[in-house]
């Protein structure tokens, strides 16, 4: 609110010129060069033009101007790069770092001069200047050649100009106005829709305290409790009493958003007013049969941007839960691309359901919500928080193969000289560093380790190669933006591919810092290739996390939670709420069998014959479904070998395939019913895709059988993972191994019980469960068990099932 009790309706200048002034094509022929910045290396190249400035050059100049209406007010405002006051003259300065040829350029880019039209406006505005110099400069990221592109305006043009851009926003405005209100009234009233099991009310307001002290809050809630209800309840409160403006809703598979998709479905019945967009991956809403984003191979990116404004409009003014299927829908009514639709959608709504890359991967989040000097009141649920850690490191490491350098080299033969002699030095330089174990110069190797794979080695950096890297990207920046890099030529997505992938790089070294080990890997085929690998993502994820007020971070596996809080948030003194399960503990039996084990020298047929038996054991102590968790594929088929071999007919089996489309796995979850007249068991692998987010309620499935502690198998990252924490005093091992391998024993221990009225058996079959570390790692619920055998476990079962 204003000083008079009016709504502010704020937009960034940017923001306001993107949307307002866009029109034409979607193109992704094009690379980012001509039209956006060029991410990190260009925020650095703002910072050192301003600095070689001289005294009459001030430097990011915050302007804002207010529109009035009757009842709010439209705020604009941004930070101009430059303002250039001498005697008799004031010039705004809009910097822009491109990779790009400026050769090239014979006009500033249409959005750039916007933007310094708004900022002119402001400034001459709040100044009381007549006129007023506009002044665009263009810097090449690699070269660090400037062009400058300079006019003059009066005050009275650019009032026109701005006016007129005012005007075609006015609508929107109006629709957030009126939208908020409503919104607002049915957040306060609304109450929680069931009665609240036990500890779940303590769950709410923990969240709801979180929010409104903007903290970041860890929870640790067994399966069943309601912890979407019981997160999405009080963040909609909390927005409802002015503490965020938009909700987050982050998940890492399809089915938990379909979940949340669901909750606020039930409360949209009890009459809550709220707008919500899943957004889906381009390639499930894209028609076509190949993602070309051009106008040349598909007629919805042909003037797209003429048309979508008024799609977007339509939708958010009949719809409320946006949901794929109506993305489609009006998509094809207006023949727009759906998955640029369903972006801008999100801007107009007040919930966003959508993967975590959509937040946090610097290749793929949100810009609009994320880039450097956005921010808002946002508030983010992130579901299945435990995945972010392992999704997080791969967002934040880059890799390059050496042999990649040679493919692209090959297709451009004659095509790209300049990009052909950068790909050749760039090869050379891995080269040498391939033979010699390093870099020559700065780059020293700080240590060379053998695995199984490979040989790795750890480097202090790679300046020298990203030297040679940057100027081979700048050539090949201009290649692709030239008519000719245009041109269709065999193989260019290879090339486009790698293009990314060299971005990717460079962006990720920009940010390099403690958290990252630098490395080089000859895998046992001969490949080399370079790595930045993001061992501690925390830093990365704050620069997004610090633009909203508050998270909450929920799992029924986050143990130990500082382990969380350290790679996550990088703070350990965020809140943390442990939730004890709900349901009864009579309707759930733990068991430890230590007299099998699944370590890797322990493999052989003697002990997949004890799984066997505790298979055979389980299925004829009560019919119902079962799953069978293997710490590897290889492990299971070796089992379902013995299996055969001693099938008496008692039980039926399904084993996990790879690469499971999703109709397969749709078929695989179909087999456990329920009323069967035998057993049925689904043999998986831990930690796959049936290790988490499948909901197999009552007699659907009725135990787990988990073989092995889980701990991933020795490779070259999880040898620096336990290095690296090792330099940091902690327990390498743990970090590396043994945290990670719990989790994926607990996600798959909780697809048993579902409601309070289910009934199951947990089995874990390794001697290593007994050992006191790995106990230490196990949830509360678990602290009841039984050690058996093969001898005592049907007894077990017995009195269970029979209780």
């Amino acid at each position: 609110m204003d000083q008079k009790g009016k709504k502010v309706i704020k937009i960034s200048v940017r923001s306001l010129v993107e949307f307002v002034l866009r029109s034409g094509n979607i193109d992704n022929r094009r690379t980012s060069g001509a039209e956006k910045d060029a991410m990190q290396a260009g925020n650095r190249i703002h910072r050192k033009i301003q600095r070689r400035m001289g005294a009459d050059y001030h430097a990011e100049v915050s302007l804002k101007y207010a529109t009035e209406r009757e009842q709010y007010q439209i705020l604009v405002e941004g930070r101009a790069d430059g303002v250039i006051k001498r005697p008799g003259e004031t010039i705004i300065d809009e910097i822009k770092g491109v990779y790009m040829d400026l050769g090239q350029m014979d006009k500033p880019v249409d959005v750039h001069l916007a933007q310094a039209f708004c900022y002119g406006y402001m400034y001459a505005y709040h100044h009381s200047l007549e006129k007023i110099g506009i002044q665009l400069t263009y810097c090449n990221i690699e070269t660090e050649e400037i062009r400058r592109f300079k006019e003059e305006k009066t005050l009275a043009q650019l009032r026109d100009w701005f006016e007129n851009l005012i005007r075609e926003y006015e609508k929107w405005a109006e629709y957030l106005y009126c939208h908020e209100i409503s919104r607002n009234d049915t957040l306060k009233m609304l109450e929680f829709p069931y009665v609240y099991r036990e500890g779940q009310k303590e769950l709410v307001v923990a969240v709801y305290r979180a929010l409104s002290r903007g903290r970041n809050l860890f929870i640790q809630a067994p399966t069943g409790i309601g912890k979407t209800l019981s997160t999405v309840y009080p963040a909609l409160k909390s927005m409802g009493e002015g503490r965020g403006d938009k909700l987050f809703y982050l998940t890492a598979k399809t089915i938990t958003r379909s979940v949340a998709e669901e909750c606020f479905g039930l409360l949209k019945e009890r009459g809550l007013y709220f707008s919500t967009v899943t957004i889906t991956a381009k390639e499930k809403l894209c028609p076509m049969d190949r993602t070309e984003c051009n106008p040349d191979a598909c007629s919805l990116a042909r003037g797209h941007f003429d048309r979508v404004n008024e799609a977007v409009f339509d939708i958010i003014h009949k719809e409320s839960m946006i949901t794929r299927e109506l993305v489609l829908k009006y998509s094809t009514h207006y023949q727009v691309c759906p998955f640029e639709f369903c972006l801008d959608i999100s801007n107009w709504v007040d919930g966003i359901i959508c993967d975590y890359n959509y937040v946090f991967d610097p290749e793929a989040k949100l810009k609009r919500y994320f880039s450097e000097g956005v921010s808002g009141e946002y508030l983010f649920l992130i579901d299945e928080a435990h995945n972010l850690v392992h999704r997080a490191r791969e967002m934040f490491s880059a890799v390059l193969v050496k042999e990649d350098f040679l493919t692209v080299k090959r297709i451009l033969k004659g095509r790209a000289a300049k990009v052909e002699r950068g790909l050749e030095r760039c090869n050379k330089k891995l080269l040498e560093m391939k033979r010699e174990g390093g870099e020559l110069g700065e780059g020293k190797v700080k240590s060379v380790f053998g695995i199984r794979q490979g040989e790795y080695r750890i480097l202090e950096d790679a300046n020298l190669f990203v030297d040679h890297l940057m100027g081979m990207f700048g050539e090949l920046e201009r290649f692709m933006e030239e008519p000719e890099g245009e041109r269709d030529f065999p193989d260019r997505d290879t090339v486009l591919d790698f293009y990314f992938q060299v971005r990717h790089f460079l962006n990720m070294y920009e940010g390099l810092d403690d958290h990252y080990r630098v490395y080089t890997e000859v895998e046992a085929e001969g490949k080399f290739s370079l790595h930045l690998f993001c061992i501690d993502p925390s830093r990365c994820l704050a620069e997004c996390l610090d633009k909203g007020v508050g998270s909450v971070f929920f799992s029924a596996t986050l143990l130990p939670v500082l382990y969380y809080k350290k790679l996550l948030s990088g703070n350990t003194e965020d809140y943390a709420v442990y939730a004890a399960s709900p349901f009864p503990r009579k309707n759930r039996m733990l068991l430890i069998g230590r007299d099998v084990s699944s370590r890797y020298t322990r493999r052989n047929q003697g002990e997949y014959r004890k799984v066997v038996d505790y298979i055979f054991q389980v299925t004829k102590s009560h019919r119902g479904n079962y799953m069978v968790f293997f710490p590897s594929y290889q492990f299971m088929k070796e089992v379902e070998k013995e299996l055969c071999e001693q099938y008496d007919g008692s039980f039926t089996w399904r084993m996990q395939e790879g690469g499971m489309t999703e109709p397969e796995r749709e078929s695989f979850l179909k087999d456990f019913e329920a009323g069967r007249d035998k057993s049925f068991v689904g043999l998986c692998v831990l930690g796959g895709i049936f290790s988490e987010g499948i909901d197999l309620k009552a007699e659907r499935l009725e135990g787990v059988i988990i073989v092995g502690i889980g701990i991933p198998m020795v490779c070259t990252e999880q040898e620096i993972l336990k290095e690296y924490f090792d330099d940091h005093m902690e327990n390498g091992y743990d970090y590396a191994y043994q945290y990670p391998g719990m989790n994926k024993v607990m996600q798959a221990a909780g697809r048993v019980i579902r409601t309070s009225e289910d009934r199951g058996i947990i089995l874990l079959l390794d001697d290593r469960f007994l050992r006191p570390e790995v106990q230490g790692m196990f949830p509360r619920e678990w602290s009841e068990y039984a050690p058996v055998t093969r001898n005592t476990v049907a007894g077990w079962l017995k009195r269970f099932w029979d209780g």
